[in-house]
């Protein structure tokens, strides 16, 4: 998407439709914020970087330079700027979580500063988006730990004649499987492969799902535990 060309472009209040916030309008301007912004993103290195992405995240939303899709990428460069500076070795810290359920803050925080040029509770509001959204990634990396465990020692117990543990952790690379990655991984030949999955899903670990061309084994218990709020999931029936 190329920067706005077009005027016209405003922030309004979902609730009442009044106009909160005009963004700077012709593109060539638009260019000139950018160019600050991205000179501000390099070149600050006095600022805790933290807080640097914080000033960095209010000045590019507003800019606003597309038609759409600003706040998503607002967010997704927050992510490569903590990763740029070293404090993210993946970029997997999901703001958006944060930031969606505390959405009124979030924009009274923006407009404060435009409108009062109030920086303290902006930055305060994404240092606490930071600290939850971290604490929140670790309790969820360790609940997906403890479910590889708990499935590998139900399906040495369910399918002893099947069990591998690289196929166990190739079923948690993604919340489903193809027979394909288990012949990509090296684990076992197409039949073998297919053999090992259908014995997964017999006891209970899989689920056989068809879509279109694609036959795929889906792990429902990951796929849930990666798409829902709370860390616990379903145990396996284990003797």
């Amino acid at each position: 998407m190329s920067v706005r060309k077009v005027p016209g472009t405003k922030l309004a209040n979902d609730a009442t439709g009044e106009v909160i916030y005009t963004p700077p309008e012709v593109e060539s301007r638009l260019r000139e914020k950018l160019a600050n912004w991205e000179r501000f993103v390099h070149d600050q290195h006095d600022i805790d970087p933290v807080v640097r992405m914080a000033v960095a995240h209010y000045q590019f939303e507003a800019i606003h330079p597309f038609t759409d899709g600003n706040g998503r990428m607002a967010r997704i460069l927050n992510l490569l700027m903590l990763v740029e500076q070293g404090l993210l070795d993946q970029p997997v810290l999901y703001l958006s979580r944060y930031i969606i359920n505390n959405k009124a803050a979030y924009y009274d925080g923006l407009l404060s500063v435009t409108t009062h040029d109030k920086w303290e509770p902006w930055i305060l509001y994404m240092l606490r988006a930071i600290q939850e959204t971290a604490e929140w990634t670790l309790a969820k990396i360790d609940a997906v730990r403890k479910l590889i465990e708990h499935t590998a020692e139900y399906a040495r117990m369910a399918v002893p004649k099947r069990y591998s543990r690289e196929l166990v952790d190739l079923i948690f690379v993604q919340p489903y499987c193809r027979i394909e990655n288990v012949v990509g991984a090296g684990i076992a030949k197409r039949q073998t492969a297919s053999t090992y999955l259908h014995a997964l899903e017999a006891a209970g670990i899989l689920q056989e799902k068809q879509i279109c061309l694609n036959k795929l084994f889906l792990n429902s218990r990951f796929l849930k535990l990666l798409t829902h709020e709370p860390n616990d999931y379903k145990r396996f029936g284990l003797r």
